[in-house]
């Protein structure tokens, strides 16, 4: 039988160190998406105005095609990180509360 084995002290320790983990992760995860979005933006706001002064050509299509390619790529590398999660149950599990918590308090 597969209870026979079952060991809930360790599961626990191990949902609980992969959740505080996680939650340190989201955490920090959100504090640089944050950093970077500002930096894109002004980065953006700098081609604008390089763009108006005349020091600068930017084809703006070619790059909002970039990032389509991006965001097209983005389902697909979800997929994988959900397979890794249900592939280690206990721990992904732990983890993923943890990383979700982390992220939506920073």
């Amino acid at each position: 039988m597969v209870l026979e084995n079952f060991n809930a002290t360790a599961l626990g320790v191990q949902m609980g160190g992969s959740a505080i983990i996680g939650a340190v992760i989201g955490y920090a995860a959100k504090k640089v998406a944050k950093i970077i979005a500002i930096i894109v933006g002004l980065e953006l706001i700098l081609f604008k105005f390089l763009e108006t002064q005349g020091f600068l050509v930017i084809n703006w299509g070619k790059l909002g095609g970039a990032f389509e390619g991006l965001a097209n790529d983005a389902p697909g590398q979800a997929q994988s990180l959900v397979n890794t999660f249900v592939s280690t149950a206990g721990i992904g599990a732990g983890f993923a509360a943890g990383f979700f918590l982390g992220f939506k308090r920073a």
